[in-house]
Parts: structure tokens; C-alpha cells; sequence
């Protein structure tokens, strides 16, 4: 599924304008962003907390050289899903309608 996809399905579940919910969705996005740009994690009971956490300096391997390097320490964004939704995936079941 990809943001068209989900915009669609949020309207039709809703009722909603597809122009509205475009709208909400991007803000959503948007938001989450701006939280982990700052460092906070955003958590959503149930359905999983994003976060960004810290990645320790490395050695590596240039895969065109072969040579070693070292790959510089950063920061990634991580999704941990929460205990629900876990539940419903393994489950198989759909969300409430």
C-alpha cells in the first residue's frame, strides 16, 4: 500500500473528502517527522512508537575498492510495533471498521 493507496482507503472507511484526507495524512506525516527531527519519540498506544536512536561508529568495506573504512556514527529512525497490533498481524484480523 502507498500514500495514494492509503488516502483512498481512509476516505472510502471514513466517508471523508479524498482532498481532506490527503490533507491529514500529510500532516500526520509531517508531524511524526518534525518529532523525530527533534529527538522525541512519538508513541501511538497500540499500534507502535517511532523513534530515532543512535548508531554506533563502525568498520566497513567499500564494496567497489574492497577497502576497509570506517562508516561515521549517525542517527536512523526506528518503528517498534506495539503489542496489539502485533497481535491483530499475527492473528490476521482487520482493523476496527
Amino acid at each position: 500500500m502507498n500514500k495514494k493507496d492509503l488516502v483512498d482507503a481512509v476516505a472510502k472507511k471514513t466517508g471523508a473528502k479524498k482532498k481532506d484526507v490527503k490533507k491529514i495524512v500529510d500532516a500526520t506525516i509531517d508531524v511524526i517527522t518534525d518529532a523525530l527531527v527533534k529527538g522525541e519519540k512519538v508513541q501511538l498506544v497500540g499500534f507502535g512508537t517511532f523513534e530515532v536512536r543512535k548508531t554506533a561508529q563502525r568498520r566497513g568495506v567499500n564494496p567497489q575498492t574492497r577497502q576497509p573504512m570506517t562508516i561515521p556514527a549517525g542517527k536512523v529512525p526506528k518503528f517498534r510495533p506495539g503489542g496489539k497490533l502485533k497481535e491483530m498481524v499475527k492473528k490476521g484480523k482487520k482493523g476496527k471498521k
